[in-house]
């Protein structure tokens, strides 16, 4: 079975953010970056599947050479080889044309990404995908089994869980409780600096969607506290600055 884990190169969950001069981007120098959390899912998962039954993992990533620590990661974790598609993920349709492109030409059977960036949280990459490629997309994936070229499906959905049992291929955006997070051992740090990671040019796909701006959350307000006594003053405060009366 051949499969591909697409992995994003994403901010630290724990770094401050800032913005650039302009508000048009975020201002990179210095912000530690990690492989989506979502899509550690998905590799865990695809490391296990590979393992189980055999063939290779591919890890892609569409990104700059600045993500190649964190390619070089998944390949410590497991995959057999990685493709970096050297472009700036601008929006999601360009992505996935990327992505699509790659997966045509290799005729995988399974792809998994995270079902959505930490970045941006479009969470619509898995379906352009499946939609370019022809075949069946299913997200947020929270199990998964593979018997020959079936596969098993749990997914989340509004108020509980759909069963589904599919033909191969498929794309996947996969989350917890999927697969446990691996981490890599000294071994796999090892293997992954001579394993093969392959830089492509991008498609002449443009992105339909340009950022006109950014901005930050308006800091918390101060707390106000009021006394378990003072019933009236708790009302007043949430009927004319709360509003939620």
């Amino acid at each position: 079975m051949k499969i591909l884990v697409c992995i994003t190169n994403v901010p630290d969950t724990t770094a401050k953010i800032s913005l650039s001069d302009d508000q048009k981007s975020i201002n990179k120098a210095g912000l530690p970056h990690i492989i989506g959390p979502y899509d550690d899912y998905a590799l865990a998962r695809g490391v296990e599947l590979r393992d189980q039954s055999g063939g290779t993992l591919t890890v892609l990533h569409v990104g700059l050479a600045d993500a190649e620590p964190q390619i070089r990661k998944a390949l410590a974790i497991g995959a057999d080889d990685a493709i970096r598609i050297n472009m700036e993920p601008i929006d999601s349709y360009s992505t996935a044309e990327q992505i699509a492109a790659i997966a045509k030409e290799g005729q995988y059977d399974l792809i998994l990404m995270g079902r959505e960036s930490l970045d941006y949280n479009s969470g619509v990459v898995h379906g352009l995908v499946g939609e370019m490629l022809d075949i069946p997309s299913y997200s947020p994936v929270m199990k998964l089994e593979i018997n020959g070229s079936t596969a098993s499906i749990t997914r989340e959905i509004e108020g509980g869980k759909e069963l589904l049992t599919c033909d191969l291929p498929l794309v996947l955006g996969c989350q917890e409780p999927i697969a446990e997070w691996k981490i890599p051992n000294m071994r796999g740090i090892m293997t992954a600096r001579s394993k093969p990671l392959t830089v492509v040019e991008p498609t002449d796909a443009k992105s339909h969607t340009e950022p006109t701006g950014f901005s930050l959350p308006a800091p918390k307000g101060a707390c106000k506290m009021i006394s378990s006594d003072d019933v009236a003053s708790l009302v007043n405060l949430l009927q004319t600055e709360a509003k939620v009366l």
